[in-house]
């Protein structure tokens, strides 16, 4: 008896979770749109926007592996609900800066970078609490569903999010624009906080050290070859691929204003959104393997040529294919990972998952500033893609057992 791609949206607490991380999905996104045009818009080096990725990303993954130690020790609707009110502190905290005269200047940039930072820490345990909730609430056999609709809510929350975020700048200043994001955030987390579902993690038989718990996702993941490949391939893609961070610099290229910036930013989840309901009305993948290749090396082809387009459409067609073959590698990868995950070690093994992610988002975001500072703005976003086609045949090359992936 087939399942209706609509069963998971049928169980209340999964509802109210993806409503929980669509509006701090939303609210963020909105955030970054807002910090990176009003970091560029004072200094206009692109290199500061490398370091908006790189305050982010060092606290994620210092944090990370405990986060997801946490995740498997404590009632995870807890943990998202203290990982929430954390996010919305930083917004706070951002509003607080815009409004102060002198506090945010060309030279004094840094309070950003802190306030970016401790948003990074609240939001790493977030991630593994959410991902480990949303696999407690489910039956097994709804996860790949259930996958389907969150990352495509996670996508429309991110379409809506830049685009708000670029619209109420543009029209009304970044101190509306942060207060708009705050409400979404108190929002998200009176969502959360209506989950019925509140079971802590069993304790292990034998309580391990802490040192010992945090590298058993560690070893998880690095024993499993299939998830080991597909999580590598999408760190180094994205690593590389990923021209997000320098969208306010090409959104000056184009003329378009912090209005095209949040078009632009919103561009690619609006592909993953299309791709994540086809996903959901679709029977399970029959090549597997052969679609995460192919869909990440679609990604890295789209961002060479998004770096050679003058056209504000052009381009915003152009990340919107990118979204597309995104999210087949992102359902392809968590599907995986959901069921190959034992769930007392789920929370450990998606916290391993979301360093893979941070390091290629955030990171790669760095990386983009760095290459940009050094080769140009559009040369660095051609060598990126370059060099994802060449992660992708490296991979397929070290990697046959993804590569021959079937069923999932």
């Amino acid at each position: 008896m087939s399942l209706s791609p609509y069963e998971p949206l049928r169980i209340p607490d999964f509802r109210r979770l993806l409503i929980s991380n669509g509006a701090l999905t939303l609210a963020r996104e909105a955030q970054i749109v807002v910090v990176g045009w009003q970091v560029f818009a004072l200094t206009r080096d692109p290199l500061t926007l490398g370091l908006i990725g790189l305050a982010e990303a060092l606290p994620f993954i210092a944090v990370a592996l405990y986060a997801g130690h946490m995740a498997d020790r404590v009632e995870r609707r807890m943990l998202a609900v203290v990982g929430s009110f954390g996010l919305l502190v930083s917004a706070v905290a951002l509003l607080i800066l815009t409004m102060t005269p002198g506090a945010i200047t060309a030279d004094r940039i840094w309070p950003v970078y802190v306030v970016v930072s401790l948003s990074a820490t609240a939001r790493s345990f977030t991630r593994p609490a959410f991902f480990a909730l949303s696999a407690e609430v489910i039956p097994r056999e709804l996860y790949p569903r259930a996958i389907a609709w969150r990352t495509s809510t996670w996508h429309l929350a991110a379409v809506v999010g830049p685009a708000a975020g670029g619209l109420i700048y543009g029209f009304a200043g970044p101190a509306v624009a942060y207060g708009a994001v705050i409400v979404a955030m108190a929002f998200s987390l009176a969502a959360i906080m209506s989950v019925q579902h509140r079971v802590t993690p069993a304790p292990p038989v034998e309580e391990v050290p802490l040192a010992e718990s945090l590298k058993s996702g560690v070893r998880f993941v690095w024993n499993e070859p299939v998830l080991l490949a597909a999580m590598t391939l999408d760190l180094f893609a994205v690593l590389f691929g990923g021209a997000v961070a320098l969208l306010p610099a090409f959104a000056t290229l184009l003329n378009a204003g912090p209005e095209g910036l949040g078009l632009l930013r919103a561009a690619p989840a609006v592909g993953s959104i299309v791709t994540g309901i086809v996903i959901a009305h679709r029977p399970p993948m029959r090549r597997a393997g052969f679609a995460i290749f192919a869909s990440v090396a679609a990604f890295g082809a789209c961002m060479v040529l998004f770096a050679l387009s003058r056209q504000f459409w052009l381009s915003f067609a152009l990340l919107l294919a990118s979204g597309v073959f995104d999210n087949i590698s992102v359902v392809i990868r968590s599907t995986i990972l959901q069921t190959r995950t034992p769930d007392h070690i789920l929370g450990r093994v998606s916290a391993v998952n979301q360093i893979f992610i941070g390091s290629s988002n955030e990171i790669g975001a760095f990386e983009s500033g760095v290459a940009a500072r050094l080769m140009g703005v559009v040369p660095s976003v051609i060598f990126g893609g370059c060099m994802t086609l060449l992660v992708v045949g490296i991979t397929a090359w070290r990697a046959p057992q993804l590569r021959r992936l079937r069923s999932i």
